[in-house]
């Protein structure tokens, strides 16, 4: 197996530059905010082992909103953002990155501070840059976009013989119709016009690292039980307070916000999300948000791995990353469908979640005990999170035209291949996957 992994480069945008760099990037996309993957200067269809990525100017539009909390904004200036998942170690394909685009990526970069062309190693200076996430999700770990590609060849090589043979087979005698389409499979891969590849090993390291993390969290939570238990009530009465005591922010995003965001959305059956807003102020609110989500990320790392986020399936990626010195937080998914059933889906399938996750950042609907209301009260979540969203100068996607959901199925088939059905009622489900 081979694990994804993650990488956000963020630089400050020089002063006079701002505009310049939209009109670069905007020259990288074929539609408004997706990019044409074969554009000069990163052409990301050469890159096998990215599935996402984008560039965004991280601009604190909403940081005024802190005021209502008797805080003054922090200043904040422009950043750009490069971020991306891949296959395997993010550190090889910054490497292969700049192997391959360096003279784009120094294009790009050149518009913000603390960049020089002169003697600069691009690959140091990228991963200098790297910010990590503080939670992590990935739909389905292990799963590669050489996987993708080669399940998405197998599905439309069965959907088309099956076509054709159509009228010369008995479909009744399903175990018939199974033998042959494992046998024209295995024709296409002799003939090379189908390739099935077999995973690679994962490494020791990771496995390692994943183990420790697996026990840790859970070992350390454990020692910690007897501290935590005596702090819950004092958590508790302290929660409430500052629930009961917060601000409510029900503002309206502005028609041209909104407007600067649609245009964006819907040119494929998945769209992009960013989100960039002000944590709220004191310490317990910061230690909270970030216990929050270190539970996050371990569950999204060992439990939520196989196709859906608690009872979500539309995500394919997602991150949550404190910046400006855990100030400021930034959010980013990959999601299928429209931006409307994305919130719906979210409102009406886990609004707890969200509770938990964003009820502790600035203009977010007030909530009881963290998970309760919040998310619930509908016109005030999808204002908030409209207010903070951020346009996405550049998004690439390696496999348009496909959701999460296709991405099962056709592991699915290819698993029918692989592992043949013991009865014919398995049989018959394979089958109605084709």
């Amino acid at each position: 197996m081979t694990p994804q992994s993650t990488f956000m480069i963020v630089a400050t945008v020089s002063v006079g530059q701002l505009k310049k760099l939209r009109d670069l990037l905007g020259a990288m996309n074929k539609i408004p905010g997706h990019a044409d993957p074969e554009n000069a200067l990163i052409p990301f269809c050469k890159f096998d082992q990215l599935h996402f990525a984008r560039f965004v100017i991280i601009e604190a539009n909403t940081a005024h909103e802190i005021r209502e909390f008797g805080v003054n904004p922090r200043p904040w200036r422009p950043a750009l953002a490069f971020l991306g998942d891949v296959d395997g170690d993010m550190h090889a394909f910054l490497a292969d990155l700049v192997n391959n685009a360096e003279p784009g990526l120094k294009a790009i970069f050149s518009h913000c501070e603390d960049f020089s062309e002169e003697n600069l190693d691009m690959l140091q200076w990228l991963q200098a840059h790297d910010i990590r996430p503080n939670a992590n999700y990935v739909n389905w770990l292990g799963r590669t976009v050489k996987q993708i590609r080669e399940e998405v060849i197998l599905h439309q090589t069965l959907s088309r013989y099956l076509q054709e043979i159509a009228h010369d087979v008995d479909w009744e005698d399903i175990r018939t119709v199974r033998q042959k389409l494992l046998s024209h499979v295995e024709m296409e891969k002799h003939k090379g016009r189908l390739t099935l590849s077999l995973p690679e090993p994962t490494s020791r390291e990771w496995k390692i690292r994943n183990l420790f993390h697996l026990l840790g969290v859970p070992l350390i939570l454990l020692i910690l039980s007897p501290l935590l238990l005596i702090a819950l009530p004092f958590f508790a009465l302290r929660l409430r307070m500052l629930e009961r005591s917060d601000p409510e922010l029900f503002i309206r995003p502005s028609y041209e916000h909104v407007k600067v965001l649609s245009v964006q959305e819907d040119w494929d059956v998945s769209n992009q999300y960013s989100v960039f807003g002000d944590v709220k102020p004191g310490l317990f609110r910061l230690l909270t948000f970030k216990f929050i989500l270190m539970l996050t990320n371990y569950f999204a790392r060992h439990v939520y791995n196989r196709g859906f986020l608690a009872r979500i399936k539309t995500i394919h990626f997602a991150r949550w990353v404190f910046m400006d010195n855990n100030h400021r937080v930034f959010f980013a998914s990959n999601y299928d469908g429209s931006h409307e059933s994305y919130m719906d889906d979210f409102i009406n399938k886990v609004g707890w979640g969200l509770n938990l996750t964003f009820s502790n950042a600035v203009g977010y609907p007030t909530t009881t005990w963290m998970i309760k209301e919040g998310a619930q009260r509908e016109h005030a979540f999808k204002y908030t999170q409209r207010r903070h969203q951020i346009p996405t100068e550049v998004w690439y996607k390696a496999y348009p035209g496909l959701t999460a959901v296709d991405l099962a199925r056709n592991s699915r088939i290819r698993q029918g291949i692989e592992i043949r059905q013991e009865n014919d009622a398995e049989i018959r489900e394979w089958l109605r996957l084709i």
